[in-house]
């Protein structure tokens, strides 16, 4: 892969040359210019925005990277993010990944070309992830929203222990047969966490938590799924007697195609969702869920993300708060929403 001494080379200038060209054109002579964008072009070299500090002044911009807004709940985060930056004179950019790792990494280079002032971003993978660490070494503002990652700055909620405390109220509603229905848990840190605090929960009731059902969110035969695999449950003898979906969205599918299968919810299975989504309560039965407060999260990450920006001193780039809190996790308080999507199971009522 060419750089940009390569660059350099092929246009026949210094390397100071290139780089003023790449970053302030408007500086370079218009046939300087040229011959170092045609090296670029020739060499299909691409600036990586990642290894580069974000210098010069301010530009007002905040970058946003969510995995989509076709879930009501990332929307509901923007809202909180601009609540917060209202009145502070900034503006948003906005990009999805569809939760893919290669698209995050894409879209947090197109951000930093644009030369945002801070990041706020939903990840795959947090904890494990590069992009974090590469961030953090070029002193790049950044919060990170959803992920629950206890040494990275994020602001979540516990997702293991308000996974554990929703499958608790299953089991204390006489459920023994529980099995979580996700989208790929690899695709997930929040998922994966909820997944270790199904089991916690199983596993204190002395029960075998069962293996995850996971389905691919992009797949327009998410119903078919769900029904074909409930046709072998039933043809094994094993269906289950609740339902624990790792996001309101993915219960709302569940619902439908257990209704498509001739299922009455809760009458004959039970389901618990995890967001708290104000369209569940809309719902009859409403919608029984675990609720995580989005807009407040969006609010507190878009908060403290400001406030690493305005502590900065010596230009962009050079982070002068010491404040240890805004480089680990912020934890916010979850709730149980009891709603009538759960009852006792069948053979157990009273």
């Amino acid at each position: 892969m060419a750089d940009i001494r390569d660059v350099a080379q092929r246009a026949g200038c210094s390397i100071a040359t290139v780089s003023r060209a790449l970053n302030s054109p408007q500086l370079v002579r218009p046939e300087t210019l040229a011959r170092v964008q045609a090296a670029a072009a020739e060499l299909k070299f691409r600036p990586n925005a990642l290894g580069r500090q974000l210098r010069g002044e301010r530009t007002g911009l905040i970058g946003v990277m969510l995995p989509t807004l076709g879930n009501p709940v990332f929307a509901d985060c923007l809202e909180g993010i601009e609540a917060a930056i209202d009145g502070t004179g900034r503006r948003l950019l906005l990009v999805t990944t569809q939760y893919d790792p290669e698209r995050e990494r894409n879209a947090i280079e197109t951000l930093l070309q644009q030369r945002v002032d801070g990041l706020l971003l939903t990840l795959a993978d947090a904890e494990h992830s590069a992009l974090v660490d590469d961030l953090a070494a070029e002193g790049v503002a950044c919060q990170l929203v959803y992920n629950d990652a206890p040494e990275r700055p994020c602001v979540s909620v516990d997702n293991r222990a308000a996974a554990a405390q929703g499958v608790a109220m299953l089991i204390e509603a006489g459920h023994r047969d529980i099995v979580m229905v996700t989208g790929a848990l690899h695709a997930s840190d929040r998922a994966k966490r909820r997944y270790l605090g199904y089991g916690d929960a199983m596993q204190a009731a002395g029960l075998t938590p069962l293996p995850a059902f996971e389905i691919d969110f992009n797949s327009g035969a998410r119903g078919e799924r769900v029904r074909e695999w409930l046709a072998q449950r039933e043809r094994d003898g094993a269906r289950p007697t609740a339902l624990f979906c790792s996001n309101d969205l993915l219960a709302l599918g569940v619902m439908r195609a257990l209704r498509e299968a001739g299922l009455r919810v809760p009458d004959d299975i039970s389901v618990l969702g995890f967001d708290g989504l104000a369209v569940g309560e809309l719902l009859s039965p409403t919608l029984a869920t675990v609720v995580q407060p989005s807009v407040e999260i969006g609010r507190h990450a878009a908060q403290r993300l400001l406030a690493q920006i305005d502590g900065r001193v010596g230009g962009a780039g050079v982070t002068a708060s010491h404040d240890p809190a805004l480089s680990h996790a912020l934890i916010l308080p979850h709730e149980i929403r009891r709603g009538g999507t759960v009852s006792a199971p069948p053979g157990k009522r009273t």
